[in-house]
């Protein structure tokens, strides 16, 4: 496996810890005060600035001022013109433009395309403070302040952009950001390892059109350019194959050093020749080699705009050169004639080690909003003050999440020491605290520490997901240093409470038994949120989500440690209304299933397709990526009309007397008047309203939940109301309730 360049060992002046802005400046007077006159690096966000390391441009500041560099911010700048691009000044190297935490368009817009009122990354939460497809227009205005500035793109916006891609809230399929931001480069994923790379490179004076090597990095070139005339061009279309991509390597196939076996047909040669079979290690790095100066051509945007064939497979061809071990460098056309230009993309950036997390977490964060916002709270900063990012990456492979397309599969984890520090810096640092950390977690709470057995085995996979359809063979799932830290961190002085505040993967979790104890009798504040998201396997496969039967597994045991504990706690499931593949009768056997749990649901989410993710291409397209793309290929079934997504959303509550009308009115449609009644079994009422303490009547209990109706004095399920966001963290169809995506 490739042993990159550690992000911190360029060479540069290390600024001493005394030497740390206590905040990156946000203002002239600011950049005065630490006696500056020009910025290295200008940071353009469409959040408010918080210093704290789950918010992605505070990682980002503080990163590069560690490497030496002077870095300002410009935050959630008036966009109607170039002048606030212009208050701190041209940047010496670049301007490094992101939407923020979030995808603008996901931020802005809900579900049903219908605009948000707020805001959870602005003071206040005051809505309507970054613009549509913000990384365009704030590139487009820095170009316009300085004409001759750099202007490099990235987050988690442009991340998902960087090809041709499917636009929900136009309904259409868009190019690459790069062209219509005008941007000089896209730095995509995780960002340190590219940016400490570039930035180094442009302050050493290298040109930014000459600097085509970085992984993690796209830009636009003439067509038909290469980095070099070694390099191999290949189609795409022969890489979509039943199976395995890559083919099986012959074991006698020449190396550089070696003679090559089969020239034993030559007349000058002896009749016999010895054969030597390379070694695995051989033949892989013969491989990577290959790999390494192979290009494969995406189908053009042209192509992809117009054809949904082509569309999704340039999806499962960009997907499965997603693992940066064995990823090939991805090209795509856009535009046509002598207006043709190539944007093209190097391997994903390599995942940071241990020892490179815990120093970009150990940075001097002041872990507090920039003073300039006063006492105006910032929602996403109130949400996740307390909690503490302890890896990154997810390997989940869940096709309604583009978690992978940004930060990897492969899960890059802190030390157990370097979290410990950061629990004792909230307690004595973070105003407000009460000694209960809210969560220690990341995109998943419990992938801590969990990765592939076998190096050599990852280096090679093009799986899309690690525990569908079952759990690798080759994944290492013991949570066992998971446990340890946990315990550590509860024991520490002046911590009352370690909670989960991160979405359990309960198929893991189930491993694990002593896991479970572990969480579910010291870290469960009363409510575990975790992700069935349906119950349906014609549904689930789409999702590449395990059965149900994995859930009620789970479930068993929290209730068996539970009691174990004399604890009253509960399950808070997530299920998605709507997904690329669900059918009205999916969708209502999913609704006798939650009746039949005793589920009534506060808050649900419909499927919102984001770019990039898959289901977003088979929302688009019909197809199913995760098979082999053409045009006699599986169709897939995608409820794209609003009657029809308001109706899958319906059955989810329907308890709710405002769904009763459109419920009748479906199941009737469907011959399923038999669930329409007062029988135990029937989902609606027959009459048209409900009455006081009758049908679907609930009355709040205690802390805001609506319990549904005991049986037997069994107790009640429980689900939140209003207490969480429709879906956690940058779940594709939610809104992130705790941030730190970059």
């Amino acid at each position: 496996m490739t042993h990159p360049k550690n992000i911190f060992s360029w060479t540069q002046k290390r600024p001493r810890p005394q030497d740390a802005a206590p905040f990156l400046p946000m203002s002239r007077a600011e950049m005065e005060q630490l006696g500056w006159e020009q910025c290295d690096v200008i940071l353009v966000t469409g959040d408010a600035y918080v210093d704290h390391p789950s918010f992605a441009m505070a990682i980002v500041g503080r990163f590069l001022e560690a490497q030496g560099f002077r870095v300002g911010i410009i935050s959630q700048p008036d966009w109607h013109s170039a002048q606030d691009f212009r208050k701190l000044g041209k940047p010496r190297l670049y301007f490094g433009i992101s939407a923020g935490n979030m995808d603008s368009m996901v931020n802005r817009y809900t579900a049903d395309r219908k605009i948000r009122s707020d805001d959870a990354y602005t003071a206040g939460g005051e809505g309507n403070r970054r613009p549509d497809r913000a990384v365009v227009v704030y590139a487009q205005r820095a170009r316009e302040a300085y004409p001759d500035a750099n202007v490099v793109i990235g987050g988690i916006e442009a991340s998902l952009r960087r090809i041709a891609h499917y636009d929900y809230w136009s309904d259409n399929v868009r190019r690459s950001v790069l062209p219509d931001s005008k941007a000089d480069m896209l730095l995509f994923g995780n960002g340190e390892r590219s940016l400490a790379e570039l930035t180094h490179r442009l302050a050493a004076g290298e040109p930014i059109a000459s600097i085509r090597d970085v992984r993690g990095s796209a830009f636009m070139v003439p067509p038909g350019w290469k980095p070099g005339h070694d390099w191999v061009e290949t189609g795409s279309a022969r890489l979509d194959v039943p199976g395995k991509v890559e083919p099986h390597p012959n074991p006698y196939t020449d190396v550089p050093g070696y003679a090559n076996a089969c020239a034993s047909e030559a007349a000058d040669e002896p009749d016999e020749v010895p054969v030597r079979v390379l070694t695995r290690d051989e033949r892989q790095a013969a491989q990577r080699d290959k790999n390494a100066k192979t290009v494969v051509r995406l189908p053009s945007f042209e192509q992809v705009k117009d054809d949904p064939v082509q569309y999704a497979h340039a999806s499962r061809v960009f997907h499965l050169e997603s693992n940066p071990h064995n990823a090939r460098s991805l090209v795509q056309a856009h535009g046509t004639g002598a207006g043709t230009r190539d944007v093209w993309l190097n391997p994903p950036p390599l995942p940071l080690s241990m020892e490179e997390m815990d120093r970009v977490y150990g940075l001097p964060f002041a872990r507090a909003p920039h003073p300039a916002y006063g006492k105006a709270k910032i929602p996403a900063w109130e949400m996740i003050r307390f909690s503490i990012t302890i890896m990154r990456g997810c390997f989940g492979g869940c096709t309604f999440c583009s978690i992978t397309e940004h930060e990897g599969r492969i899960i890059q984890s802190r030390s157990e020491p370097s979290i410990l520090r950061e629990v004792e810096a909230v307690r004595d640092r973070t105003e407000g605290f009460t000694g209960v950390i809210s969560d220690l977690g990341g995109p998943t709470a419990n992938m801590y520490r969990l990765n592939c057995k076998e190096p050599e085995v990852q280096a090679t996979c093009r799986r899309l997901s690690c525990v569908y359809p079952g759990i690798c063979t080759n994944l290492d799932t013991d949570h066992s240093k998971l446990v340890s830290l946990y315990r550590k961190a509860r024991e520490l002085p002046g911590i009352k409470k370690i909670l989960i505040g991160s979405g359990v993967r309960y198929d893991l979790a189930v491993r694990s038994p002593e896991y479970v104890k572990e969480l579910v009798s010291h870290h469960v504040g009363g409510l575990l949120k975790i992700a069935p998201e349906h119950t349906e396997e014609n549904v689930l496969s789409k999702m590449q989500k395990p059965g149900i039967g994995t859930y009620d597994t789970f479930r068993k045991m929290f209730e068996k440690f539970s009691r174990e504990a004399g604890k009253e706690q509960y399950l808070v499931p997530y299920f998605i209304a709507a997904h690329p593949g669900t059918t009205d009768e999916d969708m209502v056997n999913l609704a006798l299933w939650l009746k039949k749990n005793n589920f009534r649901l506060d808050q649900v989410q419909t499927f919102m397709p984001t770019p990039m993710a898959i289901a977003t291409t088979m929302y688009h397209t019909r197809k199913n990526p995760l098979h082999r793309v053409g045009p006699d290929s599986e169709d897939v079934e995608t409820p794209r009309k609003g009657q029809t997504r308001k109706l899958h959303k319906a059955l989810l509550r329907y308890h709710d007397p405002e769904n009763w009308t459109i419920l009748r009115e479906a199941l009737r449609r469907m011959g399923r008047s038999d669930l329409i009644g007062n029988g135990p079994n029937c989902l609606v009422p027959a009459w048209k309203s409900a009455p006081v303490g009758g049908f679907g009547a609930r009355r709040p209990a205690a802390g805001g939940f609506a319990p549904a109706a005991s049986k037997g004095g069994k107790q009640p399920a429980k689900t939140p109301a209003g207490k969480f966001a429709a879906g956690s963290k940058h779940r594709k169809g939610g809104v992130p309730i705790k941030s730190g995506k970059r």
